[in-house]
């Protein structure tokens, strides 16, 4: 089951409580307080796991506890502070606050880690309350409760190229020609109920990552269907490939109406890089472009079954995908970052709400 959704409630390690004691050894007078601290309690962290795919692991089990610190000891011992929980996430977990919805993280390389939860502090022993007229104190501290905070995980795939169409277009029959992934494929419609990742592989050690995304239906951003629950998923991409089946009638119109549906779902994607791509060209002897669709250089003719044109289409977009990459490097080395156009929508959004600059990214906000 692929599952990209999760809520979970995390808290920290109480801190230990600190310890009343008093020296008491013989031949040693008036031997004072020696009560130690408690310890600390354990944080929470979220950490990328590359072994991870789906937010699958939180589907039954949505409370976390982290480890409590223990309690100080005699003879001025400080307690053992509690061990960190680690808890494993895939790449590309965007991890929000459950109650504003502010976005707290953006989880995306392999290792990145969030602390979603601080441990509280452990309590300070009698031996910390002596003073010139107060010899034997017998005040302690008891340890402080860690944070607890509800957190809402969404999943957004990381890849470099979207395909994006309505049902059985043949995404899944062209992401199976060119990588190793197996989606689905039959001939009826919503054969895809979940995001499949493939990775291109071309000569000359190129490659990229290529995501096929369920069908879109018309009124997919007000929930019709099962486009709105996945076209998150192209969010993070920096190409959409449109394919469009040729069988089907009036295909400049299909064309029309995805870019709509991505222009209302918002963040960014109607103004990504694309290309149109006419599929199924071995339905028809010789095939000849709609004239809505003619001459625009964006148009590409391809056979994802008999694999027509598919080859010299992934050449082109791995090329399109390094000229992006150079033009990103580019900025970055002039001093003007730029945010990955997957992410950046969202993250501005959350930006504006909440008043926090950029450089609060991905690791923990304090």
């Amino acid at each position: 089951m692929f599952l990209d959704r999760a809520a979970i409630t995390v808290t920290a390690g109480r801190g230990g409580d600190g310890c009343v004691s008093f020296r008491r050894e013989k031949h040693v007078p008036r031997g004072g307080p020696d009560g130690g601290d408690g310890g600390d309690g354990g944080d929470v962290w979220l950490v990328v796991d590359p072994r991870r795919i789906t937010l699958r692991d939180f589907r039954y089990r949505r409370e976390f506890r982290g480890n409590r610190g223990r309690h100080g000891e005699g003879s001025d011992r400080t307690g053992r502070g509690g061990a960190a929980l680690e808890i494993p996430v895939p790449a590309g977990t965007v991890v929000y606050d459950f109650e504003t919805d502010e976005m707290l993280a953006d989880l995306r390389e392999p290792g990145q880690r969030y602390r979603v939860a601080k441990g509280g502090m452990g309590g300070r022993g009698n031996a910390r309350f002596k003073t010139s007229t107060n010899r034997a104190p017998r005040r302690r501290e008891e340890g402080q409760p860690g944070e607890t905070r509800k957190v809402r995980l969404e999943l957004k795939l990381i890849a470099d190229v979207g395909l994006v169409g309505f049902p059985n277009a043949g995404k899944s029959t062209l992401l199976s020609r060119v990588s190793e992934a197996r989606p689905k494929i039959a001939d009826y419609p919503f054969t895809t109920l979940s995001p499949n990742l493939g990775v291109v592989h071309l000569e000359g050690f190129r490659q990229f990552v290529l995501a096929d995304i369920p069908g879109i239906l018309e009124g997919a951003h007000r929930g019709k269907g099962l486009g709105l629950e996945f076209l998150r998923h192209i969010e993070r991409t920096r190409i959409l490939l449109f394919l469009i089946d040729l069988t089907e009638p009036e295909p400049a119109l299909q064309v029309q109406k995805l870019r709509e549906e991505l222009r209302r779902h918002g963040r960014g994607l109607s103004e990504r890089p694309s290309l149109v791509v006419l599929n199924k060209a071995d339905v028809f002897e010789t095939v000849e472009i709609p004239p809505d669709l003619s001459g625009r250089e964006d148009v590409r003719v391809i056979s994802a079954v008999r694999g027509d044109g598919v080859d010299s289409l992934m050449s082109e977009v791995h090329a399109r995908l390094e000229k992006l990459r150079a033009e990103e490097e580019s900025e970055r080395s002039e001093g003007n970052p730029r945010v990955d156009s997957g992410a950046a929508a969202s993250r501005e959004e959350s930006m504006r709400k909440t008043g926090r600059t950029d450089e609060e990214d991905g690791e923990a906000v304090e």
